[in-house]
């Protein structure tokens, strides 16, 4: 076989193995309870914000700590500790997906996407005449 045979055959085994560990260590979306089982893994938590429940943000203390209480779409509801600054419009939305991972004290994300209410409502457009 010739050099050029086997550093090609390398370079497409590397690849084979390179897909197959990006699909092993993808991140899912799951409830809290499957968080909670599996706490090495980082995952995505689809739920809404409990706002009868204390939103604390103190950027004098720490900047990059937010925390709150998320209920998930199967009613488990954790406390998750955001490490990152609170999000601009926060309180107005609807659905929140935090991306991370459990641990004793609750769910600790390292990334937020919160979704807001369309400002193009239903409710709101006008007939022009």
């Amino acid at each position: 076989m010739r050099k050029s045979h086997i550093i090609i055959l390398i370079v497409i085994a590397s690849c084979i193995g390179l897909v197959f560990f990006s699909l092993s260590s993808s991140e899912t979306y799951a409830n809290f309870n499957e968080s909670d089982q599996h706490r090495n893994k980082v995952y995505h938590v689809v739920g809404k914000l409990n706002r009868e429940k204390d939103i604390l943000y103190d950027p004098q203390s720490d900047a990059n700590l937010f925390t709150f209480y998320l209920t998930d779409k199967e009613g488990v509801e954790r406390k998750v500790f955001l490490h990152k600054a609170k999000p601009q419009d926060f309180d107005k939305s609807e659905q929140i997906v935090v991306i991370g991972k459990m641990q004793d004290d609750g769910f600790h994300a390292k990334d937020i996407l919160t979704k807001c209410p369309s400002k193009y409502s239903d409710a709101q457009t006008t007939e022009v005449k």
